[in-house]
């Protein structure tokens, strides 16, 4: 054995070298440009023992701040949401831990119905008639939502709203940009929602699907109705991305506003903050669209005796139907995750969902007054919102970030890096976990200004 931790002997290597017609292991890999190869031993520190090890590992770990060390006002499509212990507790059973995948529904019976909740609960809260058995994240679902309204109307031109999250607008040009698609952004007016006069001028017959956030990236709650009416008078499919679907809890549901298909990021039912993932991505649709959804679908039936029973009823992948014929390349569901947001949302139920939205509704707003009201800050936008907004500060935002954090404060993101001329502005969410006594800190922070 050459390496402690590779278990392939150079006998192994040299036998599959020759299997695959190669002389050596450069020439396996000169498909990869010289200029990018790494052509030396990797950097690594000498072995410790565990012990040792985690300890370094938790000095290191102690370098970030988070949700624990530090005051958190972070937003923008993670959220800082009470996880109940009891959620954590019964998603560690073990019978959901050990079932991969639920081909087998014979053995699979308990992942399978969570599914079928999940996705009912999924229906009642967007307000459509079909969910599938989710996604990725939020950004996937959506440029997934695209694809499918491109295939439903045999279209290729798609209008995306600039307050749409700008990783989820970024995501919709990746899945994209091999295919032949017209991708055309729309601005926003001084309310932080979608301008109607601009989407009048580029709404047009060719026009597959217009995209947009509910409520959007800055926090404001769009014209979902305003939009469908607008989408349907030339035949093209609204897709509504729901990134703080918290907000359903108050909101009338994207269906009923006449939204065609319905996606968002479920991190917020249940999921920790993580440094990034994982994520949990939600999908709906209408019945008339069910055939093109991607991903797939458990449904309820009885056997034989008549005893209810769940399946896999659609799977539109190209492990299942011809590859030409798939809808999408999506292989897995995020089975645990949406596990994690089936138990919370059934912990909640109704009730538990309004009350927590109020949670976060009458602390952001009074968040949103106590800024507004300090010298040289104010409110960009007039539009209504749940529980994040935009606060335009005096000066650069980044210098009055870093001294927020001096203070372990993360006070908010900074807009500059996706919006020209938004320099001076920030993104601001407050949350149940948010007291008073910390807004009234960051507002004092604040105080100061940039």
């Amino acid at each position: 054995m050459s390496h402690p931790y590779i278990p392939h002997t150079d006998e192994d290597v040299r036998q599959m070298l020759s299997t695959v017609g190669v002389p050596t292991v450069d020439a396996l890999f000169e498909e990869i440009p010289g200029e990018v190869r790494l052509r030396r031993s990797l950097e690594l520190p000498a072995p410790l023992a565990e012990s040792d090890l985690l300890r370094d590992m938790k000095r290191l770990a102690g370098k970030n701040a988070t949700v624990e060390s530090h005051v958190s006002f972070l937003g923008g499509g993670a959220y800082n949401h009470f996880l109940p212990a009891v959620v954590d507790y019964l998603v560690s059973r073990s019978e959901f831990t050990t079932a991969y995948t639920p081909y087998q529904p014979e053995i699979s019976q308990g992942t399978l119905q969570a599914i079928f909740e999940f996705q009912t609960m999924i229906c009642q809260l967007t307000g459509m008639d079909v969910a599938n058995a989710s996604m990725y994240d939020g950004a996937s679902a959506c440029a997934e939502a695209v694809l499918m309204a491109m295939r439903a109307t045999r279209r290729r031109r798609v209008l995306m709203c600039q307050s749409l999250h700008p990783h989820y607008r970024e995501t919709v040009r990746t899945y994209c940009q091999c295919l032949d698609v017209d991708l055309v952004e729309v601005p926003w007016d001084e309310t932080g929602k979608t301008s109607s006069q601009a989407l009048h001028d580029l709404l047009d017959g060719e026009t597959a699907a217009l995209v947009t956030g509910y409520p959007n990236f800055f926090g404001v709650i769009e014209d979902v109705a305003g939009l469908a009416g607008a989408a349907h008078a030339v035949g093209a499919r609204l897709v509504v991305a729901v990134q703080e679907p918290v907000a359903l809890g108050l909101l009338k549901s994207p269906g009923e506003l006449g939204a065609d298909l319905v996606v968002g990021e479920g991190q917020s039912f249940g999921i920790p903050l993580s440094f990034g993932g994982p994520s949990l991505g939600f999908f709906a649709c209408r019945q008339q669209d069910l055939r093109s959804m991607p991903g797939r679908l458990v449904g309820e039936t009885v056997d034989a005796q008549g005893r209810r029973g769940y399946v896999l009823t659609l799977s539109t992948r190209e492990q299942h139907i011809r590859r030409e014929k798939a809808t999408s390349n999506i292989c897995s569901n995020q089975g645990l995750c949406a596990l994690t947001a089936t138990i919370w949302l059934a912990l909640l139920g109704k009730k538990g969902i309004r009350e927590l939205a109020c949670h976060n509704l009458s602390k952001a707003a009074y968040a949103r007054r106590q800024l507004a009201a300090l010298p040289g800050f104010s409110l960009p936008f007039t539009g209504p919102v749940f529980n994040e907004f935009v606060v335009k500060v005096p000066g650069k935002t980044q210098s009055l970030l870093d001294r927020l954090a001096g203070q372990d404060i993360l006070g908010g993101i900074a807009l500059a890096p996706w919006y020209e001329g938004m320099d001076d502005c920030l993104l601001v969410c407050v949350t149940e976990q948010n007291s008073r006594a910390q807004i009234d800190a960051l507002v004092a922070a604040l105080a100061g200004g940039a």
